[in-house]
């Protein structure tokens, strides 16, 4: 007898058990990933400017004038590196 109410419990358990369902609440669930960041329009630009802030710090740091041309040549830098933030602007 004892043998059978157990069998029927262990029936009843495994029958409730299927029945309601086990999914995780939304508000327990993982949080979902945020969306991408959207890439780089012009990454070429970017690394023109990058090219030329590197460019710029070699010839600061010179030990020589480069033949009487780094003053030129950083000021046609800094024009440059202008020129390409006014591009980056009018992109918007």
């Amino acid at each position: 007898m004892k043998k059978g109410i157990f069998s029927v419990l262990a029936l009843a358990a495994m029958v409730l058990a299927l029945t309601f369902s086990t999914a995780v609440p939304t508000s327990l669930a993982a949080p979902k990933p945020a969306p991408a960041a959207a890439p780089e329009p012009h990454p070429e630009i970017r690394a023109a400017i990058n090219a030329l802030d590197r460019a710029k710090a070699h010839l600061h740091d010179a030990k020589h004038d480069f033949g009487g041309h780094r003053v030129d040549a950083l000021a046609a830098i800094d024009a440059a590196q202008h020129q390409l933030q006014i591009c980056l602007q009018y992109d918007n």
